[in-house]
């Protein structure tokens, strides 16, 4: 769409402040956004303005329709080229809008309220508290992108809306715009922001950290309520600095009864594929008892909390170890002790185990799957 010539007949029909402000804002838009990335501007600020209708809200009292517009049209600049630096793409995008004001000679406080919009569009729970221009605008950007709110709008208008500015697929297209920039410059992409979210699907399980890896790594031994108080402590710190460290840590941390200790070496979509009907039974060499897999932090630790509850020990004996760049292919002979109710003789089964690990972006490695063959 040519803004300047095209306006008239894409915006028939539909409401919006044709101010001088306005026509520049979107055609310093249309000239920055991918087609798609524009449409669901203007889609926004037309979902938010007749969602201001149905709540009674009335423009130039309730709300000041010519920011509302703004804050939809621009809100995502940082999706653009010249919008692409170095923060998340919402504060990107929101310092370009505030220059492109600026230029414009609009007052700093409408500047500052247009910034809020831009910056805190993704931030639910906060927008809404901003003030009625900014959640009018959250809430538009929102129906267009999640559907939210889309059963109070007039019958029949969400398909003209569409039909004059088409998405496009626009929910994904724009996904995978935000995890394109992020993948280029992971600056953009903080572990605990909206952006550090989508790009933890398009990773290997583990490299980005978040929230639990985090806190876990603040230097000052904060510990879960769960961690264990009548064993000897062992200090969750210590990390293993080469793949062939693990063992060792396991070993450690499970004759101390550390569960916490234990988990901190898998990473958080970690695999641990050991057989746990055999765990303390024993296994007769050739039975080939299948395997159960435990996946995820949860799974992990309720499987390591009966080695711990059984007394299992386990030492390893290294086999062979193969390391090509961040990832280590390990293989050790371990001896897995368990007691035997009644003062029964301990049962030992010496297990053939087969791991692979991952270097952090810390340093330090950690298991990414771990299994042992029981069944050797």
């Amino acid at each position: 769409m040519n803004t300047s010539t095209s306006l008239s007949g894409a915006f028939a029909g539909f409401s919006w402040p044709d101010t001088e402000l306005a026509t520049h804002a979107l055609r310093f838009t249309e000239e920055r956004e991918p087609d798609f990335v524009f449409r669901h501007s203007v889609r926004s600020y037309l979902f938010a303005k007749a969602l201001a209708d149905e709540r009674g809200l009335t423009p130039g009292t309730d709300y000041d329709d010519e920011l509302v517009f703004l804050g939809c049209v621009l809100h995502d600049l940082g999706l653009s080229d010249e919008g692409n630096g170095d923060q998340r793409f919402e504060v990107d995008g929101a310092d370009l809008a505030a220059r492109f004001l600026l230029d414009h000679g609009v007052a700093k406080a409408r500047i500052a309220t247009v910034w809020d919009i831009v910056a805190l569009h993704t931030s639910d729970g906060i927008a809404a508290r901003k003030g009625p221009d900014v959640a009018l605008a959250q809430a538009g950007i929102g129906a267009d992108v999640f559907g939210r709110d889309k059963e109070r709008l007039p019958a029949g208008f969400a398909e003209r809306v569409h039909a004059a500015f088409p998405r496009a697929d626009l929910a994904h297209t724009m996904t995978d715009l935000i995890v394109e920039q992020a993948l280029a410059n992971p600056l953009k992409a903080g572990p605990l922001s909206f952006t550090g979210q989508l790009l933890r699907r398009h990773l290997p399980a583990g490299s980005l950290p978040d929230w639990y890896d985090i806190i876990d790594q603040n230097g000052w031994g904060d510990r879960p309520a769960t961690a264990r108080t009548d064993v000897v402590a062992v200090d969750v710190a210590v990390a293993a600095r080469t793949p062939q460290e693990l063992g060792g840590l396991f070993t450690r941390y499970l004759d101390a009864g550390d569960l916490d200790g234990l988990v901190s070496l898998f990473e958080a979509g970690a695999v641990f594929a050991d057989q746990p009907e055999s765990v303390g039974e024993g296994v007769a060499e050739g039975e080939g008892v299948a395997e159960d897999e435990a996946v995820g932090t949860e799974a992990i630790k309720e499987r390591l909390r009966s080695y711990i509850t059984r007394g299992t020990q386990v030492t390893f004996q290294p086999r062979d170890s193969h390391t090509a760049g961040d990832l280590a292919l390990l293989s050790s002979v371990a001896t897995v002790t368990t007691p035997a109710p009644d003062g029964a003789p301990a049962t030992t089964t010496t297990t053939t185990t087969t791991e692979v690990a991952r270097r952090q972006p810390d340093g330090r490695w950690l298991y990414a799957i771990n299994a042992p063959n029981l069944a050797a």
